[in-house]
């Protein structure tokens, strides 16, 4: 009772402050305290000199100074001043400190991220980094100190006000360079590869036969584009579960959602696009280069554009850069600078195991290997939490990693029928190569000063996690392909399942060298294309993954490159972009035209007569996009949900889109007999006509019962939350940070891949976090957009500016020219001494 009350409480009060910052002038002046100045002179002690920001009609920094020092100094105070509430989040998420800021609801991710231990990973690597990094890290960090040495409260952000009803005595402590670092884990875990996969295989492997495991993880399609085919294409790995104790992992992967939940939706399904055409097939003869990564939905954008000049350009301040940075982090993540351009897609690598450790039942802080009891690592950690008592927490390590299930539920027990000697005592210990220091930014910072091919290598050496796709083109008219990051060798096992930790059997041995990674330079085809889809196949000497995107983008972006209309120019590139052609509709609606539908009902008739001629493309305003969407939702619930665990039911993905693409073709197969069912066994073709008929009926319920009306957009709308307090559950609270919905193109496995989950119905949780083109012929011409604004100010004119460019393939110029930019800016602020 008391916990209802509260709750009322709290609404209550929510809506007062609501209505006290909407309303009259005192909610003029709390919603615009946080705006940043952006014209006029501004004294920033510490600086060598004075720092010029030009800001264009999208409200995006342009940022000219004369040292290194001042450049970073500057970018810090930028950031701060528009994103400070988002870095604030963020390097709560990568320190395990949740719950200082919302209290004890967080203490659970907390408890699971303090046992990960990012922050002392990256306290190490802040120990190891150079001079000159530890310069940029000071002197970024010295920026956004100085913003906050000034802004307290709303001033900072609105989301601050709102933050004392649930935590009062909360104040945002001094930016320091660590917790820059720490941001480098949270996306090495956002984009960590195949570990959500290797549990689903080990979970489902108690309840179906290998076969039918394998059939649910089929060999990546010798029909679809592999990155590097000089090295071989892919081939099947029978997968072997001898060594598998029967280990109820659910638990373990209800924490990892856990923090996806914050983070973003992750895993194999979840992608982004990237391709390079050199100048033998565009209409300038030089290259174009394009990139749109895929992250979750989220207010504001995950992305912050700027520009980066040193004036003049030297050894001592090398930058002249401009693309897309993390609020938070220094320099251009994605970007161009004055010679080259590059983009991101995620490789997805296996780079994480999960070890069965045999604990002493006279010690538990000791674990068996090789025949020895050893001792643990252990660590303390004190969890802060607003408005109650610090917890305490140790975290206990093995050689592998730390010990897991000890922040996990009962996590069940192993069968003796597997046939491994089973220990009466285990724990579960994680590897995962983010758990070591690294050295990202430092590549990243190397892309931005990079003139030429070796170079850009050379910085990309030094990528080691999250591993990535990188898409290389210059002035000089080279295009190439590089994969970073550190792969493991194992001595025996393919990764894929949990192996035994009591034995040296399934070690690392070691990192796949770099000079062996997979790269290429002016491929003969004239083009590159990364999708996430397979980057080697079988005659590569190495193990990267077995889990790839099965590459229908892929597919269908190289299909583009090669049956192009024209020498390729920036507006075809924009085309493909946006194009939103479902492959899975080629395979599903000559099959649904044949279907004997016995007593049509006038909009069944209908529906499939939408579906005749039509193009497969998923657009909006589409009516056969609808019917075959809902149709596909409906067939993947009905083949599957009566064989998986809920937690495995199909959410739409390119594996399940070729799960289906090879279960078409085998009408008997017992994956199409529903179980619920038990007097009768259903085929192929009862499925899809039951699919299709609840598609029929789910449409008329959800838009009425006139096919005229009828439309993808309004159920595929994308709302941008904000991750903290857009979540709330609180309406007039969410009212205040969310905007949306927007109705969208696209959906799975398309190109305009604006994912959504089958399970949960329609609406957008994962798109094309921004489009990026680069015209290496003349970097004036390069265009972009991102999703929601540059801001992080609610009420703030470039907080959602950008939605509609973003939804309907739209673009606005990707500025370089010095003389464009401070002619044509809409502001110019000047930080002095």
């Amino acid at each position: 009772m008391k916990k209802k009350w509260t709750r009322i409480l709290v609404w209550i009060v929510s809506i007062l402050v609501v209505l006290a910052i909407l309303g009259g002038a005192f909610g003029v002046v709390t919603v615009r305290q946080s705006f940043p100045q952006t014209k006029g002179e501004l004294k920033l002690a510490g600086l060598d000199g004075p720092v010029d920001v030009y800001r264009d009609n999208m409200g995006i920094p342009q940022i000219y100074a004369s040292s290194l020092h001042d450049l970073f100094m500057a970018q810090g105070y930028v950031h701060a001043q528009d994103r400070f509430w988002q870095m604030d989040f963020w390097r709560h998420i990568g320190s395990g400190r949740l719950s200082e800021m919302f209290g004890k609801t967080q203490l659970e991710t907390d408890t699971f991220l303090r046992t990960l231990g990012w922050r002392q990973i990256a306290e190490q690597e802040y120990a190891t980094y150079d001079p000159q990094s530890v310069a940029i890290l000071n002197a970024y960090s010295d920026g956004v100190n100085a913003y906050l040495a000034d802004h307290q409260g709303t001033a900072v952000s609105l989301e601050y006000g709102v933050l004392k009803l649930l935590t009062p005595g909360y104040k945002p402590e001094p930016w320091t360079p660590v917790n820059t670092l720490t941001w480098g884990k949270a996306m090495a875990w956002d984009l960590r590869g195949n570990m959500d996969e290797e549990i689903e295989r080990a979970i489902l492997l108690k309840t179906l036969t290998p076969d039918q495991v394998a059939q649910l993880f089929p060999v990546y399609p010798s029909d679809h584009p592999v990155i590097v085919p000089e090295m071989g294409t892919p081939s099947a790995n029978p997968l072997t579960t001898a060594s598998l104790p029967d280990l109820d992992l659910a638990s373990v992967q209800a924490r990892f959602s856990s923090l996806d939940a914050l983070l973003g939706p992750s895993g194999a399904g979840i992608g982004s696009n990237s391709w390079a055409v050199s100048g033998s097939l565009t209409a300038t003869g030089m290259p174009l280069l394009a990139n749109d990564p895929h992250l979750s939905i989220q207010m504001p954008s995950i992305w912050y554009q700027v520009g980066l000049h040193c004036r003049p350009v030297s050894t001592a301040c090398p930058y002249d850069v401009a693309g897309f940075s993390f609020a938070g982090v220094p320099g251009v993540v994605i970007g161009h600078n004055q010679n080259i351009a590059w983009g991101f897609t995620n490789t997805g690598p296996d780079v994480m195991d999960l070890y069965i450790e045999k604990i002493n039942p006279d010690n538990t802080n000791q674990y068996e290997y090789n025949g020895q009891w050893v001792d643990m690592t252990l660590r303390t950690e004190t969890i802060a939490v607003g408005g109650g008592k610090p917890v305490s927490l140790t975290v206990r390590s093995t050689r592998h990693g730390p010990i897991i299930s000890d922040v996990y539920a009962d996590l069940a027990k192993f069968d003796t029928t597997a046939g491994v000697p089973l220990p009466a005592n285990y724990a579960i210990s994680l590897r995962w190569t983010a758990l070591e220091p690294s050295t990202i930014f430092q590549a990243v910072w190397g892309f931005d000063t990079a003139a030429n091919w070796d170079e850009f290598r050379q910085a990309a050496s030094k990528f080691n996690v999250p591993a990535q796709n990188l898409v290389y083109a210059d002035v000089k008219g080279n295009i190439g392909y590089q994969t970073p990051g550190n792969i493991p060798i194992r001595k025996n096992g393919d990764g894929r399942l949990p192996v035994p930790g009591w034995t040296d059997q399934y070690e690392w041995t070691g990192y796949i060298p770099f000079d062996q990674l997979p790269s290429v330079l002016n491929p003969t085809k004239g083009y590159i294309v990364t999708a996430n889809n397979a980057v080697v196949g079988a005659g590569y000497p190495y193990l990267i993954t077995s889990d790839w995107d099965y590459g229908f983008r892929a597919n269908r972006i190289a299909t583009m490159i090669e049956s192009a209309p024209a020498p390729i120019d920036i507006p075809y590139i924009q085309k493909m972009q946006g194009d939103d052609y479902d492959a899975n509709a080629a395979t599903f609606v000559p099959l649904l035209e044949q279907l004997t539908i016995p007593a049509k009902t006038p909009n069944q008739t209908a529906a499939l007569d939408l579906l005749k001629n039509w193009d497969y493309q998923v657009r909006m305003d589409s009516a056969p996009a609808v019917v075959f969407e809902v149709f596909w939702k409906n067939l993947l619930a009905d083949t599957f949900n009566d064989d998986l665990p809920k937690n495995y039911w199909p959410q739409g993905s390119s594996r399940w889109d070729e799960v289906m693409r090879n279960l078409v073709k085998l009408p008997n197969d017992p994956f199409w007999d529903d179980k619920t069912t038990p007097n009768r066994v259903e085929t192929r073709d009862a499925i899809l006509l039951r699919a299709f008929t609840e598609a029929v009926a789910e449409i008329e319920k959800l838009q009425g019962g006139n096919p005229a009306k009828w439309n993808w957009g309004d159920l595929h709308t994308a709302t941008f939350a904000n991750l903290t307090l857009g979540a709330s559950g609180i309406a007039p609270i969410e009212a205040l940070f969310n905007r949306g919905p927007f109705r969208t193109n696209g959906g799975e496995a398309i190109v305009n891949a604006t994912g959504w989950d089958a399970t949960k119905g329609y609406s957008v949780n994962w798109l094309p976090s921004m489009r990026m083109i680069v015209d290496l012929g003349n970097l004036a011409n390069s265009v972009t957009v991102h999703t929601t604004g540059e801001s992080g100010h609610a009420y703030n004119p470039h907080y959602i500016d950008m939605a509609n460019l973003w939804r309907n393939i739209q673009y606005y110029p990707m500025l370089w020219d010095e003389t464009t930019i401070t002619t044509g800016a809409t502001d110019h602020l000047q930080f002095v001494p």
